[in-house]
């Protein structure tokens, strides 16, 4: 049966497009849910007119999707979680994650549903997740997952380092305080005689 889209359906087309499906397919999914219309002589002629307007909503949608890919790519999403002795997480790494991970680091929101896992990610470390945002729009994204245990430890480094920097701070400040008082010393004395 030949359908109009009125909107993307992945694997099929986009909004506009002519598709052939299943009888089936459509009368239960497509028409009912307003994804598609029946291909008639009349709604094909009234797509004929509206394919102006259909094609500025294309162009506008890849240009958005194409500024999204360019705020993704090679972006690096750090997801904590719980990390056995060998390196291997107690449960994995969901797509939902990644995508409540990119909005609270980058304020970039991506639907749970785009993220392509490739394959479960059950390891410590560096993983390279593929984003769909639109049609053949892909973007690149690398996640990190760190133990508990390690992001403690290096919040711990950051803290000892920042006394560490705050302590020769404050020497320094001391330090040119003596050598003030030390002039301030010598102009009196040169003020005396």
């Amino acid at each position: 049966m030949k359908v109009i889209l009125t909107r993307e359906l992945k694997g099929k087309g986009g909004e506009g497009d002519v598709v052939d499906v299943a009888q089936g397919f459509a009368d239960n999914y497509l028409l009912p849910q307003g994804i598609a219309i029946k291909a008639t002589p009349g709604n094909l002629k009234q797509l004929e007119q509206r394919m102006h307007k259909i094609k500025q909503r294309e162009a506008a949608r890849l240009a958005t999707a194409d500024d999204v890919k360019n705020a993704l790519d090679g972006k690096n999403v750090i997801i904590v979680a719980k990390v056995g002795e060998d390196g291997q997480l107690f449960g994995s790494v969901t797509p939902a994650m990644i995508s409540e991970a990119l909005q609270e680091q980058h304020e970039i929101e991506i639907d749970r549903k785009k993220i392509d896992l490739n394959k479960p990610i059950k390891q410590a470390g560096e993983h390279l997740v593929s984003i769909s945002i639109y049609r053949e729009v892909k973007a690149e994204l690398t996640v990190i997952v760190k133990s508990e245990k390690q992001v403690a430890e290096e919040a711990a480094a950051a803290a000892a380092e920042a006394a560490a920097a705050a302590a020769a701070a404050e020497a320094e400040a001391v330090e040119e305080a003596v050598e003030v008082a030390e002039v301030v010393a010598e102009v009196v004395e040169e003020a005396a005689e």
